[in-house]
C-alpha cells in the first residue's frame, strides 16, 4: 500500500515540477523583464542670488543700401527667325515694348503649306488683341496608292481518315 501512495505522490511531484506555468493563469506573459527604478526623491530648490547688470547698449551699424535705378517706362525689342529647308520648319517672330504697350507678330508655315501670321498688341487698358491672317493655298499630299497583291491560295492535302 505504501508503494501505491509513494507512486501517486511522485507522479504529483513530477507533474508539478514539469509545469511551465509557475503562477496563476493570466493574460500576461509568464516571464517579464524589468529593472528596479530609483525611489523618487523630493526636489530641494534654493533661490539664486540676484545678478546685478547694466542694460546692454545697442548701437546699430549704419545700413549701406544700394538703390538701383528704376525705369518706370522700360523698353525692349527682340526678334528671331528659323528657316530649315531640310525639315520644312519656317517661323519668324518679333516683339517690342514701348510706353507700356507691347507690339509684336509671329508667322509660321503650317503642315498644309499655308502661312499663318499673327499680329498682336497688349497693354493694361485694352488687354491682349490679336489679328490672325492665313495666306497661300492648302496643299494636301496625294494619298499613296499601295499595290495590293492577293496571296496565293494554300492547298492542304486531306488528312488520312481511319475508321475503326
Amino acid at each position: 500500500m505504501i508503494s501505491k501512495v509513494l507512486l501517486v505522490a511522485s507522479l504529483v511531484a513530477a507533474s508539478s515540477v514539469a509545469s511551465p506555468v509557475y503562477g496563476p493563469l493570466s493574460y500576461g506573459p509568464a516571464l517579464s523583464y524589468g529593472y528596479a527604478a530609483k525611489a523618487i526623491q523630493p526636489l530641494h530648490t534654493v533661490a539664486a542670488a540676484p545678478v546685478l547688470h547694466a542694460p546692454a547698449v545697442v548701437a546699430a551699424a549704419p545700413i549701406l543700401k544700394h538703390v538701383e535705378a528704376y525705369d518706370p517706362n522700360p523698353h525692349y525689342s527682340f526678334s528671331y527667325g528659323v528657316s530649315d529647308p531640310h525639315t520644312g520648319d519656317s517661323k519668324h517672330a518679333e516683339e517690342t515694348l514701348a510706353n507700356g504697350v507691347v507690339h509684336g507678330s509671329y508667322s509660321l508655315t503650317e503642315p498644309d503649306g499655308t502661312i499663318r501670321k499673327v499680329t498682336y498688341t497688349a497693354d493694361k487698358i485694352h488687354g491682349f488683341n490679336a489679328v490672325v491672317e492665313k495666306s497661300g493655298h492648302a496643299v494636301h499630299a496625294a494619298p499613296v496608292l499601295k499595290k495590293v497583291v492577293a496571296a496565293a491560295p494554300l492547298v492542304h492535302a486531306a488528312l488520312p481518315y481511319y475508321h475503326h
